[in-house]
């Protein structure tokens, strides 16, 4: 969908506006970590069920229940880390990391960096602090981060407050 440019918008406000809302997460890592979870899960509760009932050393039902939910916690953590995203609109930017989200005016977004070594990408806010955006993390696809973290910084540039000149001055 594309969002009609106002009379006075800066024309690169209106290109980052074309192809709104886009999606910021680390595919490679999510399908990884909801692999394992369902790995995890289906193994133990699969060694649960075929633990012997009787002989030398049975397993009790309590026992099987115990591997199961161990079983379902890991799998609900690794679900947990796979959670992180971020969503760029026309109205701003919604970071999603682990147990926090957050709703960002483009105004209140200064500045993306993602440095060399860093775990993610963390935004300089217009309120003097930082925040991290788990979901454009290096860590298996450091290309794709890259990209995702350039976009992003493109999209704060064209639909901050002020955006760019064209001389190149700030």
């Amino acid at each position: 969908m594309t969002v009609p440019a106002g009379p006075a918008e800066h024309p690169a406000a209106a290109a980052a506006r074309s192809d709104l809302p886009v999606t910021f997460r680390p595919v490679l890592t999510r399908v990884v970590l909801l692999t394992l979870a369902v790995a995890i899960v289906v193994v133990l509760t699969a060694v649960a069920v075929l633990m012997p009932r009787d002989g030398a050393s049975p397993w009790s039902t309590a026992e099987r229940a115990t591997v199961v939910v161990t079983a379902v916690l890991i799998g609900a953590g690794l679900t947990l880390l796979s959670r992180p995203k971020a969503v760029a609109d026309a109205g701003g930017l919604t970071v999603v990391n682990l147990t926090v989200r957050r709703r960002l005016a483009w105004a209140e977004v200064l500045g993306v960096n993602l440095g060399h070594g860093d775990a993610w990408v963390r935004l300089d806010l217009a309120d003097g602090t930082t925040l991290a955006v788990m979901g454009i993390q290096p860590g298996i696809a450091r290309a794709q981060a890259v990209r995702d973290a350039r976009r992003l910084r493109e999209l704060v540039a064209a639909l901050g407050e002020a955006p760019p000149r064209e001389d190149g001055h700030l």
